[in-house]
């Protein structure tokens, strides 16, 4: 079944599309870093990023300096959000003393950290061929 998937190359190339596997938003010779899923928030003019690749894991943001987007997508933000409570690329923002079992969705959702892509990296945009 086809999803909004996205991955990041060691290249800094930014690649979301629908998919079955992650591994088909790859071009020969790239290096996959990482990648997730996608919902697209019009209101706000945000590409949501969220969860992880089962085959490459979670983005790795902090091997990057530059990220490279579709220019499709020039002027929409870009965030990723953390569902750990704790992320290891860059500053955690919160970090929680109780385990998952011992609170609720509620609760959980106060811990969720988001990665502001957009301020933290350097966008470029590039032309899809």
């Amino acid at each position: 079944m086809n999803l909004p998937k996205f991955v990041i190359t060691m290249e800094g190339y930014f690649r979301l599309g629908m998919v079955n596997q992650h591994k088909h938003l790859l071009k020969p010779g790239d290096q996959c870093i990482g990648g997730g899923y996608y919902v697209f928030d019009f209101v706000s003019n945000r590409i949501i990023l969220d969860r992880e690749s089962y085959d490459f894991g979670k983005p790795k943001w902090h091997l990057l300096d530059t990220l490279k987007v579709p220019s499709t997508y020039r002027g929409m933000r870009i965030v990723y959000k953390y569902d750990d409570g704790f992320h290891d690329d860059f500053k955690a923002a919160v970090k929680r003393e109780q385990s998952d079992a011992c609170i609720s969705s509620a609760e959980r959702e106060q811990f969720r950290t988001e990665f502001n892509v957009s301020e933290e990296l350097q966008i470029d945009y590039y032309d899809e061929a």
